[in-house]
């Protein structure tokens, strides 16, 4: 069985992330958005789990939409407790239009905070697709950069799908982390989305030609992160591998969307 997930609420009263989800809600209202149909299974996932000698709850929560220019808008939302608190989010646009994605990953963990906030280019070596975003895009990114500490280097393998106007951060779990995560990390997250919307708003239709190496980019893409998705072994561990993978593969990077 199957739900709406553009109508499913994200019931996590104590959830870090939440605030970050209203706003890309709040966002997109303008936009004429149309519903993602998700399986039940993978709209809502409970669970409990042992950790130091407590049985934690887990719940994982998905939730999406889409628009005529973004063909598969998804969050991706864990709660569990003292072990997790995540969001994945992921804007993918149609491959009729010359846009990168939008794509978001804060992660706490008991080590510290992971996040990272980009507009990962479809083709990063083409300037036609990257000049009409990242000459703009890379002050902003240094302005907010500026006021985090770097997250250290990425493997070579995947910068191909970062831009070089990447946000990230490591922030260890204290106070005056949490006031990072409100005070800039949030701002930042604003700028970087209301600036994405603009240019969807802007973006024009492409010719055929371009539509098939724009949608060749989008799979290789896809493909990387499914592949390399570093949440595959929490979720393992939480509901298992089938559920782990088939999550991964037909619903969070779906090569086929």
């Amino acid at each position: 069985m199957s739900r709406d997930s553009s109508l499913s609420n994200i019931n996590l009263p104590n959830w870090r992330w939440r605030p970050f989800l209203s706003r890309v809600k709040e966002s997109l209202s303008y936009f004429d958005l149309q519903p993602l149909t998700i399986p039940r299974d993978f709209l809502e996932k409970k669970t409990n789990y042992r950790f130091k000698k407590n049985i934690i709850d887990i719940k994982t929560m998905t939730w999406g939409c889409k628009t005529l220019k973004l063909k598969n808008i998804r969050a991706a939302c864990v709660d569990a407790g003292e072990i997790a608190s995540v969001i994945n989010l992921v804007l993918q646009p149609s491959e009729n239009f010359d846009l990168p994605f939008f794509g978001a990953d804060f992660v706490t963990l008991p080590s510290g905070h992971l996040l990272a906030l980009d507009l990962q280019p479809v083709l990063k070596n083409d300037m036609k697709h990257t000049e009409q975003f990242l000459n703009k895009l890379i002050p902003i990114h240094t302005k907010w950069q500026s006021k985090l500490p770097y997250g250290g280097a990425i493997p070579e393998e995947a910068k191909p799908f970062f831009s070089p106007a990447f946000l990230w951060t490591r922030l260890p779990l204290d106070l005056d982390s949490e006031r990072l995560i409100d005070d800039v990390l949030f701002p930042a997250f604003d700028e970087y989305l209301k600036f994405y919307l603009k240019l969807v708003k802007s973006a024009n239709i492409v010719s055929r030609k371009r539509a098939g190496a724009l949608s060749l980019g989008q799979k290789n893409y896809i493909k990387y992160r499914a592949d390399k998705d570093p949440a595959r072994g929490m979720l393992t561990r939480f509901y298992g591998k089938e559920w782990t993978e088939s999550y991964i593969h037909n619903i969070l990077f779906n090569s086929n969307t």
